[in-house]
């Protein structure tokens, strides 16, 4: 199958995608397949939060717009200019994806299929419909995608190569398991903040999106800050209270209490606002509605460090003091070539 017709259907997802936002869908006449899917898909919206109780509505439609936005020629056409897939022998590329924010796995089903092999995907309990939803459309539009596009619910078998993300306890199963075969293992990674003191409201404001999306379930999202020495969170807290509403979800409420006894029965010392914990402490993976921080001396040892344990970080948010740091509040708003673990999976596609 030609990869400029894999291209041009996933363009055509797009403008179907642009359809649905939290504030309004609009249905868009011009759009492909739209009387058979439109409906369907706003049903689905609607019930993705009984599938998965963090998948709110506004979730799922940050998610949905995210992709809309680049899912579009220009985005497809910058991305996968520099490799050349005009002599790829079709393999089959098992995916076993992980459910912790809605279609989480959704770049390495367009990676696979835009490099023109036939992609077997094993999708988490967590977040079984809104993938298969997609695969449904883009067959719809494309047919020829019906033979390249496998869903798996028992073993994963009869691939050629595989990309699988999980824990790092699953990683250890993975990387047994899939030992013979060319692969992609990914494992637990977070993300971090550098601030200065010198970040104004708006910076800060855009930080709680890096910290609150997803209710911090991503290994884009912040876990972590990395403050001076004598840093006045006073204009953190005061920036964090943009998110307050975020408590009156249930399941981040229950995190939220029983995180928070379970530190003050440790007797650690925490800076609370009723919605938020911080803690100082020296790992990088914090409990939901739980943010670490940790003191430095100079930005300078800091990014050595961080150098020093980079297979642990997804992202750094900063105003560039760091090496390909994220801007505030971009954390969830990956383009297609910002890859995960910094891995370029276009790459290990091109050479299996």
């Amino acid at each position: 199958m030609l990869q400029i017709e894999i291209k041009s259907s996933f363009v055509e997802l797009g403008n179907f995608l642009r359809q649905f936002s939290e504030d309004r869908n609009t249905k868009n006449a011009s759009v492909l397949q739209n009387d058979l899917f439109f409906h369907d898909f706003e049903d689905l919206i609607t019930l993705s939060q009984s599938h998965n109780g963090w998948f709110t509505p506004e979730h799922v439609y940050f998610s949905i717009q995210s992709w809309a936005k680049a899912l579009t020629e220009d985005n497809l056409n910058n991305w996968i200019n520099p490799y050349d897939f005009s002599n790829t022998t079709t393999k089959k590329v098992g995916l076993v994806l992980a459910g912790n924010i809605p279609l989480v796995g959704f770049h390495d089903f367009l990676s696979v299929l835009i490099s023109r092999h036939d992609v077997l995907v094993k999708t988490s309990s967590n977040d079984q419909y809104l993938l298969k939803f997609l695969a449904k459309y883009l067959i719809a539009i494309e047919p020829k995608l019906n033979s390249k596009i496998t869903f798996v619910e028992g073993k994963l078998e009869g691939f050629d190569a595989v990309i699988a993300t999980g824990s790092n306890n699953t990683a250890r199963y993975f990387e047994y398991y899939f030992k013979d075969k060319p692969s992609i293992i990914r494992k637990n990674r977070n993300s971090v903040a550098i601030l200065n003191g010198q970040e104004s409201f708006e910076d800060l404001v855009l930080l709680g999106e890096d910290i609150f999306r997803y209710f911090g379930l991503g290994c884009r999202n912040v876990s972590k800050l990395f403050v001076p020495k004598g840093y006045n969170f006073d204009n953190f807290f005061k920036a964090m209270y943009e998110y307050r509403d975020v408590i009156k979800y249930e399941k981040y409420a229950n995190n939220y209490d029983y995180n928070k006894a379970v530190f003050l029965m440790s007797n650690f010392q925490l800076l609370d606002n009723e919605f938020l914990t911080i803690k100082e402490d020296s790992s990088y993976a914090s409990p939901i509605s739980s943010v670490f921080y940790e003191f430095y001396d100079n930005l300078e040892e800091l990014n050595s460090r961080l150098l020093t344990e980079t297979e642990q970080i997804q992202c750094i948010v900063s105003n560039c003091f760091a090496q390909n740091s994220v801007a505030f509040g971009q954390t969830q708003q990956p383009k297609l070539w910002d890859y995960a673990d910094n891995v370029d999976t276009l790459a290990f596609l091109s050479k299996i």
